[in-house]
């Protein structure tokens, strides 16, 4: 099982996701939940970015929305780092 972690910015760009996309709560929920079990279930689409992002990965929430972490995964530790659009997280 891996820890799940989430920065300062996370929280506050999560607040306010939130706010605006409160249908998109539960499914936050159960992609949390994968992340602690196993980062790279498939459901969870999980990819590297390169660019500006190099050393990150990302999740999918939905189609539309993303999840940026970094995963470490010899200390078992998933840090989130931001959640939005594809535009706004990349």
């Amino acid at each position: 099982m891996y820890t799940l972690r989430a920065t300062t910015r996370f929280q506050k760009t999560a607040a306010k996701f939130f706010a605006q996309h409160p249908d998109l709560e539960a499914r936050f929920v159960l992609v949390t939940e994968l992340l602690r079990q196993d980062p790279h279930h498939p459901t969870l689409k999980l990819h590297p970015l390169k660019g500006t992002h190099a050393g990150l990965h990302a999740v999918r929430l939905t189609y539309s929305y993303r999840v940026t972490l970094v995963l470490v995964v010899t200390q078992k530790t998933v840090t989130l780092i931001d959640i939005g659009s594809h535009n706004d997280v990349y």
